[in-house]
């Protein structure tokens, strides 16, 4: 019996510190230890953006806020040749109102807004579905920037050394004076 005890607790000990382990490394690897794929199905990884300004926003072509595409190519034009980019991750996450292919939304993107950002193919950005990225660009951290994404268009600001530094809510358009005056600050 005590044999047997003594292997539960050791294995509860294991699994716990395995658990424990895994967490710190999501946390600690950072932003450039993701790969998703690209909008055309490419693995994409995070750490091609090194050492740039990057604005991370979950976006959707049927949507109130979609008129934002306009915004985010704007300072996308404005600030790219000064180390900054935007990555847009298509969702499906509130209303339905990402419904279409990769192929669909590229050509709606390219069309409709003439976006020439990065963009990725559609993820879930909210529930048990979530991908690994939004897990970690959603969690507590120091900046006080942690919580479920609530619609559409949120964005999160991150420094040249892949640190998530501002969050803002899709009410906050990408050309507000709120959003231009972080990236610029991060870009001096």
């Amino acid at each position: 019996m005590k044999v047997f005890l003594h292997k539960a607790v050791v294995n509860a000990l294991l699994i716990g510190a395995l658990l424990t382990t895994t967490t710190s490394l999501i946390a600690g690897s950072g932003l450039y230890s993701f790969t998703l794929n690209s909008i055309d199905g490419k693995p994409a990884p995070l750490a091609d953006y090194k050492g740039k300004v990057v604005l991370i926003v979950n976006v959707a072509s049927r949507c109130g806020f979609t008129p934002q595409y306009s915004a985010l190519e704007s300072i996308y034009e404005k600030y790219k040749d000064r180390g900054f980019v935007i990555l847009g991750f298509p969702a499906n996450n509130f209303g339905a109102q990402e419904p279409g292919t990769n192929a669909e939304i590229k050509t709606f993107c390219s069309r409709k807004y003439n976006v020439s950002f990065p963009m990725f193919a559609k993820i879930s950005v909210k529930g048990a579905d979530q991908v690994p990225l939004y897990t970690y660009l959603t969690q507590e951290t120091e900046t006080g920037i942690a919580g479920d994404i609530k619609w559409n268009f949120t964005k999160f600001l991150v420094d040249r050394n892949g640190k998530v530094i501002q969050r803002f809510e899709p009410e906050v358009t990408p050309d507000s004076k709120e959003v231009t005056e972080a990236i610029e600050m991060q870009l001096r």
